[in-house]
């Protein structure tokens, strides 16, 4: 039940970030607070960590969205920023799977992959980044690996990052499209 709880929030909260609206992170936070204790069940310590950053960003998320409109514009990153954020992704994938490998984590890697990607993909989106989308299509896809990988399959979870996927590509479309605009 959790995990649908979790899907169905996830789903909402997509379609409203798709469309740049600020309620969206009322989703996020409700999906994230689900997301937490299927975390715990299934032993994903990177993914409990996940959530409760998440749950955070999710408040931080709608205050800053609560601007004026146009006072934070949609952007594309900086060729910098982009290296900046690689480097940092890479170090910290391979801190965070030596951390995890340590616990009973099922899937440290993965998990890690996750973890970091999502983490930055997040940062992003919060600072209203158009590379937020090409890192949620990646992170989308590793999770969708990550919850066949499971040994006890999160099937609805597995879905919704499939909904993601999509998601993301149609948001990553709209937000180049509205950055363009704001140019």
């Amino acid at each position: 039940m959790i995990e649908i709880l979790a899907t169905v929030m996830g789903v909402i909260q997509g379609g409203l970030v798709w469309a740049n609206k600020r309620c969206n992170w009322i989703f996020y936070c409700l999906q994230y607070a689900f997301m937490a204790i299927f975390s715990v069940q299934m032993k994903l310590y990177g993914d409990l960590t996940n959530s409760i950053v998440y749950f955070a960003v999710g408040i931080i998320g709608f205050v800053l969205w609560n601007r004026k409109k146009g006072s934070m514009p949609i952007k594309k990153c900086t060729y910098k920023e982009r290296i900046v954020y690689s480097t940092i992704i890479i170090v910290a994938i391979i801190i965070t799977y030596f951390i995890l490998k340590a616990t009973n984590d099922p899937l440290p890697l993965m998990d890690s992959l996750t973890t970091i990607t999502g983490y930055v993909a997040t940062f992003y989106m919060l600072t209203k980044k158009t590379d937020a989308w090409i890192l949620w299509l990646i992170n989308d896809i590793l999770y969708i690996i990550e919850y066949i990988m499971l040994p006890d399959k999160a099937w609805y979870l597995m879905g919704l990052n499939v909904i993601w996927t999509f998601m993301a590509f149609g948001s990553l479309i709209t937000w180049n499209k509205l950055a363009r605009s704001q140019e």
